[in-house]
């Protein structure tokens, strides 16, 4: 991997792109006003020692506190907006998303590993709106969701039914279960009880996509030219590493969209997006390339952010055992130990729902979310934003530092706390802000399947909320004792995209007989 070290600037390639670099710093024009604050750059190269490589949102809420709502870097000639509160976020990404609805070019995961036609980096456009519209109308309504509410409740007994074997592989259980789910509604694909391909395939494709548009791994994404450089050329090593990461993200994209193109052809094809997508047509080469990487848009983000948020309810309900038996005493009383929750019963279970509501506002699973890019120059709060400028939105904090947004003491009471009750109103109090007004994105790169009238992605909520219903409704979760000392986990987030708790352990326990004859029973209803 080439990162910028001193080591990397003693390459011939780098050596050249600073040349380059410099000629452009020489008939650079005159700004119409300053550029938002931030932190002192270096002679020509600016903040290239100052871009984060290592949990970004800490650089960036630190940046927050010294330099107010936004602030500013540079690196060699690539200008990054950091914004760190929801009201200069919503206006600049949501009223000005004309402008702000773009995504910056990473040369890397876009043109060398092959990601250019995902729906995240893919450019504003008439492409752009028709995956959406793809999307959007097989998972961006409840009609539409109906559809699939049973492969959600069904997939998730089946996790009960794994992590009652075997509670110690709780993190593996998740995915394969958010994989199960997402790839039988994408594809019509149900999955193999372990080591399933694509599922493993999907993994392996996004940890490669966060590496690649990490900020400052790869040179590439500051000097775009580089991507044309030989493979043989001393510093060039990215791009045989990008040419193995390439053939995966073709499998991944390639493999399951075959087999519903397969079982479509034979006539046994279930409901799946493929299905919807393309039914009634005989596809052009065009409306197949559509389709494929519309449903691989779904298969791959709804394959890692339902796994962070998951992973972290169980986290909050180890650290938390309060709520975990204020949401068991809802789930006994509406529910009773006789049935399992289902999707059915969530207009009945409000606790339940603010729990939800808490899980993705506590572990934010995409800590400053995918970056915007703007098309024109600006002029915001009397600051200058040029053309081509990266605007990440940082939605984290980590304690003592200024938090931010999702974490900003000012909306949130206490904020580091899991407590569903801020989103209920008891004795007269309002409750406080929605988080999915924040989470799922700003403007028009907000997340596929979107309620836009309510800014809800009704999918991933109905899997974390059916997840937190039946989990808790059979099962006790608590801190493990080893040797007679009680561990507890630590609070400590992974990447910057997406952003996964860090490995765990706790206890899981049937609460009773009648919980293990629950789960036991035939998941296929």
């Amino acid at each position: 991997m080439l990162t910028l070290t001193y080591v990397a600037w003693l390459n011939p390639t780098c050596l050249v792109g600073i040349g380059v670099y410099l000629l452009m710093r020489v008939f650079k024009k005159k700004n119409p006003a300053p550029y938002p604050p931030g932190p002192p750059g270096l002679p020509l190269v600016g903040n290239v020692l100052d871009i984060p490589q290592v949990k970004p949102w800490l650089t960036f809420t630190k940046w927050g506190k010294m330099y107010g709502e936004i602030s500013h870097v540079e690196v060699l000639g690539q200008h990054t907006i950091v914004l760190n509160s929801v009201k200069t976020a919503m206006d600049m990404l949501d009223n000005k998303s004309m402008v702000y609805s773009d995504r910056p070019v990473f040369p890397m995961a876009g043109e060398l590993v092959g990601w250019k036609d995902s729906l995240l980096l893919l450019s504003y456009g008439g492409r752009f709106r028709r995956y959406r519209k793809n999307l959007h109308r097989v998972i961006g309504s409840r009609a539409a969701l109906d559809i699939y509410r049973p492969i959600v409740e069904i997939e998730t007994h089946r996790f009960l039914k794994r992590v009652l074997t075997t509670p110690d592989q709780l993190q593996e259980r998740i995915r394969h279960t958010a994989g199960a789910v997402i790839l039988r509604i994408s594809y019509g694909y149900e999955v193999k009880e372990s080591s399933d391909p694509f599922i493993n395939i999907a993994k392996r494709a996004n940890n490669q996509f966060l590496q690649s548009i990490a900020p400052g791994a790869f040179m590439v994404n500051y000097l775009p030219f580089l991507a044309k450089v030989p493979e043989w050329l001393p510093g060039a090593g990215f791009k045989r590493l990008a040419r193995e990461w390439h053939e995966i993200v073709q499998e991944m994209v390639s493999a399951p969209y075959n087999f519903a193109i397969d079982e479509i052809a034979a006539g046994d094809a279930p409901m799946s997006c493929i299905s919807a997508m393309l039914e009634g047509q005989t596809p052009t080469a065009e409306e197949h390339d559509i389709a494929r990487w519309s449903a691989v848009s779904l298969y791959g983000g709804g394959s890692d952010t339902t796994v962070s948020a998951i992973y972290s309810l169980f986290l909050a309900m180890t650290l938390f055992p309060d709520v975990q038996k204020k949401a068991q005493a809802e789930i006994d009383a509406v529910v009773g130990p006789d049935r399992l929750p289902s999707l059915a019963d969530r207009a009945s279970l409000p606790y339940i729902e603010a729990l939800a509501k808490e899980v993705l506002r506590w572990n934010v699973v995409t800590p400053i979310g995918l970056p915007h890019r703007v098309t024109e120059d600006d002029v915001h709060d009397g600051y200058y934003i040029p053309k081509g400028s990266i605007i990440i939105p940082n939605l984290w904090l980590v304690p003592p530092l200024v938090p931010f947004m999702l974490h900003n003491p000012e909306t949130y009471s206490n904020p580091s706390q899991f407590n569903p009750e801020r989103f209920l109103a008891n004795d007269g109090k309002k409750p406080e802000t929605e988080p999915r007004t924040i989470c799922f994105g700003f403007g028009r790169r907000i997340c596929p399947g979107i309620a836009n009238s309510q800014k809800r992605l009704l999918l991933a909520e109905s899997s974390i909320w059916i997840s937190a219903a039946m989990s808790l409704a059979v099962f006790d979760i608590s801190k493990v004792v080893e040797n007679g000392v009680e561990i507890t986990p630590e609070v400590d987030p992974s990447s910057f995209t997406i952003s996964h708790p860090k490995p765990f352990k706790c206890s899981i326990r049937a609460r009773s007989a009648k919980a293990i004859a629950l789960v036991q029973q035939d998941a296929n209803y």
